[in-house]
């Protein structure tokens, strides 16, 4: 009842539901069925519910029944939601989806009024699983304006985590310290492009530290006011690796005056891996272009890493909208001006392009993301396409190492930097490492 295509006998397109001698699927009149599966509404044929209406049109009457306004009618602010999910490909999922109790009482809630509709409003909702999934599609449909799914992630992982402070003092400076100085800097990375889990990640462990560090302290009969050099010495001896997340915490308190000048334990900074040899990274490339059993959208990627030395976390960045092919040329804006593909990888990009139309969600298909999430409205998580690439045999970081050198030796590091997004100081620290020297570009215009 979920088969459709071109009837061998009749060469008709449309449901499939016998089967001839030899056990291929035919329609419903080569194969003598005398029932037939149209949908008394919309004439779609394919397996019916309950009314002899299908599956999308059964999702169409319990959406207009849950998302009722108490007038009969489905709420407005409500109606580009129901629109999105009927739009999107197998509706059965949605109706399945729809089973679930704590759906039904958001969707009411928000339909009645009595659960306002506004990020506020479902920050106060549980659970929190539910709760996100229906964010996403409100933001993915306009019903809400997009905000940053890891940053409201964070915000209601924050209100919990402050719940269990006791002591007031604690509870004050932990709060200062996650609202003033965690919250606005996450703010600002997420106006600029979507926060990676990573990042989130670091604001818990530095948050759950800085509460963890009043609470010893406390136990060593001391404030923050009277915090000693011993006491910071021995709150890193113990445990170095978990307590350091606290310094950002230590940091702001003495920025600030709420604790004495003192001396912090030094980061100890390890040294990243060489870069891949020249010839090594050029047969990486080769591979990635020409092996077609490797997965498409990895292998776009790494031609990225490997060509244009682009981080993943930018990548995943990067938006239909930045990719350009007037026929002849393809471009992608990394930075200012915007890059063009050499050949190989430009039919690797018009071909990824172009199998976007055939991902299996309705909402990865309309994302304007160049490499869309599962989640509705996401982008794909940079740590698992870091996973991917290391799958196919490309590192990330010492690929990306290898071909940035390259490059800043090849031409003018000013337009390196500008051209692929890097800063200045970096491309000033890479050319002194490749070997290089910064006095050799002459002022002027490095842009002709």
């Amino acid at each position: 009842m979920r088969v459709h295509g071109r009837c061998p006998s009749c060469r008709a397109d449309r449901l499939l539901p016998g089967l001839d001698t030899a056990g291929t699927p035919i329609c419903r009149d080569c194969a003598g069925i005398t029932r037939n599966f149209f949908c008394d509404r919309c004439g779609f044929e394919g397996l019916l519910l309950g009314g002899r209406l299908c599956e999308r049109c059964t999702l169409a009457d319990t959406l207009g029944g849950l998302l009722d306004d108490g007038t009969g009618r489905v709420a407005p602010s409500l109606q580009p939601l129901i629109t999105s999910l009927l739009e999107m490909d197998r509706p059965k999922s949605r109706l399945i989806w729809l089973r679930n109790p704590n759906v039904v009482r958001l969707l009411r809630g928000l339909a009645t009024g009595s659960i306002p509709l506004t990020h506020e409003g479902l920050h106060q909702e549980a659970p929190w699983r539910t709760v996100t999934h229906l964010r996403d599609l409100l933001m993915d449909s306009s019903v809400l304006p997009r905000v940053d799914r890891q940053l409201l992630l964070y915000q209601r992982w924050l209100t919990e985590r402050l719940a269990t402070i006791e002591d007031p003092e604690h509870h004050r400076l932990v709060r200062h310290f996650a609202t003033w100085h965690q919250m606005r800097r996450l703010r600002a990375t997420a106006e600029k492009g979507p926060l990676g889990r990573s990042q989130t990640h670091q604001a818990k462990q530095e948050t759950t530290q800085a509460g963890a560090f009043l609470t010893w302290l406390a136990g060593r009969g001391r404030t923050i006011e009277h915090c000693r050099q011993a006491d910071l010495d021995a709150w890193h001896t113990e445990k170095l690796a978990t307590r350091r997340p606290a310094q950002t915490f230590l940091r702001l308190c003495m920025k600030t005056g709420r604790m004495p000048r003192l001396t912090l334990s030094p980061q100890v900074i390890t040294q990243d891996q060489a870069p891949l040899h020249q010839h090594r990274r050029l047969a990486m490339l080769r591979r990635v272009l020409n092996d077609d059993s490797l997965p498409l959208r990895s292998r776009v990627v790494a031609a990225l890493v490997l060509v244009y030395a682009q981080p993943v976390s930018r990548i995943v960045r990067l938006t239909i909208d930045d990719i350009t092919d007037d026929g002849v040329t393809v471009t992608v804006r990394l930075g200012d001006p915007p890059s063009p593909l050499p050949e190989p990888v430009a039919d690797l990009m018009r071909a990824y392009i172009l199998s976007r139309q055939h991902l299996p969600y309705a909402s990865s298909r309309s994302s304007h993301w160049l490499f869309p999430g599962r989640q509705p409205g996401q982008p794909m998580n940079p740590v698992s396409l870091q996973v991917h690439l290391r799958e196919i045999g490309v590192p990330p970081q010492r690929g990306r190492a290898s071909a940035i050198r390259q490059l800043v030796l090849q031409a003018p590091a000013p337009v390196i930097a500008k051209a692929l997004g890097y800063h200045d100081k970096t491309a000033t620290r890479l050319v002194t490492e490749a070997g290089g020297t910064w006095s050799r570009y002459a002022p002027g215009d490095h842009n002709r």
